[in-house]
């Protein structure tokens, strides 16, 4: 599921109040990096991330490797912050604004 650009924007704002939960630093992405950003995932649905000066990948680099190792989609990558959304589909916590399609 492709989201558009007013989500896109919905779920930046939403981004902006929530805290850092994930760090990626010398470690790189590793199979139990994966596993907690899926958790986050499926607790929150949107997750904010931060990439440390020891990691050897840039911030747009390990956004892209851990939204597809999750099946996530990228709301946005500033500095050395990203933001992943996913859709619960069990238990939806988060109302995305739906598109309106002129005629």
């Amino acid at each position: 599921m492709a989201i558009t650009s007013k989500q896109r924007s919905q779920l930046r704002g939403l981004a902006a109040a929530e805290d850092t939960i994930i760090q990626v630093g010398k470690g790189g992405i590793t199979d139990n990096l994966i596993a907690s950003v899926n958790a986050a995932l499926k607790a929150r649905e949107l997750v904010k991330g931060k990439v440390l000066e020891s990691c050897e990948l840039s911030p747009r680099e390990v956004c892209d490797a851990l939204s597809e190792a999750c099946g996530a989609e990228q709301v946005q990558v500033i500095g050395t912050k990203f933001v992943l959304f996913k859709r619960n589909a069990r238990e939806p916590k988060i109302a995305l604004v739906k598109d309106k399609k002129k005629a």
